[in-house]
């Protein structure tokens, strides 16, 4: 059995299926795809990848696994699922996202395109098919859950491992304690009765993480970047969408210093020479109809602003993030013997999801020379009052 050494989960041993999956080009490629994109322009040691992340995710699941018991082929198949979950993600993760949806209408979950030459080969090999372990990623199933779910092990795997590399003390969840934690119940994944502190300490880690981490002004504005000159580089015609979405990060920016139209975005983001906020407002002084609008909505307010603003419409960027969730409070823990969601068996939950509202943040972005122009206009199109601040 071959072990792998990691920085988070010691050694890591793989089956003999994993041990050939790990060599697929497409498991490869995501060694060249960093797991927190645009954190690492905050986070300077924020450079781990893609690639290590599924390996903790394999290793998490395969505990999992062995606690519940599951059947050889069943264990097998959800260790493979584990392994190939991230195999959908584009170039710079989780940034890029959007772009791949609207372009493909397809979501990095939805990997069964991907499963087919070497990977579907190997998995045929062993008594798989694609389509099986596709449906596990997209959580179908009764052991879909412990990939693609409330509290699942991908979960469990990136907080403690973006909070390692980061170095904020904020992801430390006990994670081996809560694999242990693991049962189901009328085939259903539950967390065990004694466990709802336990479950709850993964929502205030992801909250943490959430406002020191995710969503730091700083990633925020680069990955809104980053959003606008990939859709410039696929106007231009510079690369096809399918394409786009199998592009590695550095392949990315080379295709962006490439392209005329979005050169001079590559140049910014390599000397990390950012947009500046423009405005910055919390939730209570923003139009409810405003929050959570579509994209083409957005890109239309954008053209306004400008428009008022008098400058070019690639010099403002609004970042309107929908409204907050938490997840992981629908997670079904154990209590006297009932089922019940954890954000029914926690007094904790409803005060985490008015911190979750606290931090959040309506966005609008420009070149620095062109703030103070595009903060009035942008406050006139928006309805936001001069004293209104966030």
């Amino acid at each position: 059995m071959q072990a792998i050494k990691d920085a988070v989960h010691d050694y890591i041993e793989l089956d003999a299926l994993s041990s050939e999956l790990l060599d697929t080009p497409e498991i490869q490629r995501l060694r060249r795809i960093r797991q927190l994109s645009t954190v690492s322009l905050v986070y300077p040691s924020a450079n781990h990848t893609r690639f290590e992340h599924s390996l903790g995710v394999y290793h998490l699941a395969s505990a999992a696994a062995d606690h519940l018991d599951l059947a050889p082929t069943d264990a097998r198949r959800v260790r493979a699922a584990a392994l190939l979950h991230d195999v959908g993600h584009g170039p710079y993760g989780h940034q890029t996202e959007g772009v791949i949806e609207r372009r493909l209408n397809r979501h990095h979950d939805e990997v069964g395109d991907l499963l087919t030459g070497e990977i579907a080969n190997v998995l045929e090999r062993y008594g798989h098919s694609s389509e099986e372990i596709a449906g596990l990623i997209a959580g179908e199933g009764q052991y879909g859950g412990l990939i693609s779910g409330d509290l699942d092990v991908d979960r469990l795997d990136y907080l403690v491992r973006d909070a390692h590399h980061t170095g904020v003390p904020y992801g430390t969840v006990d994670h081996g304690r809560l694999v242990r934690a693991l049962s189901f119940r009328g085939g259903e994944l539950v967390v065990e009765e004694g466990n709802v502190r336990t479950a709850e300490s993964v929502l205030i880690a992801r909250t943490l993480m959430n406002s020191t981490v995710y969503r730091h002004h700083v990633s925020r504005i680069a990955g809104a970047m980053l959003d606008r000159a990939a859709e410039a580089l696929l106007d231009a015609g510079a690369c096809a969408p399918e394409r786009f979405a199998r592009f590695t990060d550095h392949e990315l920016l080379d295709a962006l210093s490439d392209c005329d139209a979005t050169a001079e975005f590559a140049h910014r983001f390599s000397e990390r020479d950012l947009y500046k906020r423009a405005l910055w407002l919390d939730w209570a002084v923003v139009p409810k109809e405003t929050i959570g609008i579509s994209y083409d909505a957005t890109r239309t307010l954008e053209a306004e602003i400008a428009g008022k603003a008098g400058c070019a419409r690639e010099d403002v960027i609004l970042d309107v993030p929908g409204e907050p969730s938490m997840p992981e409070a629908e997670t079904r823990v154990v209590v006297g013997e009932e089922v019940k969601p954890l954000s029914a068996a926690s007094s904790l939950v409803s005060g985490l999801d008015a911190c979750a509202r606290d931090g959040w943040r309506l966005g609008v972005y420009a070149p620095e020379v062109r703030v103070e122009a595009v903060e009035k206009a942008a406050r006139r199109v928006l309805g936001i009052e001069a004293t209104d601040c966030g």
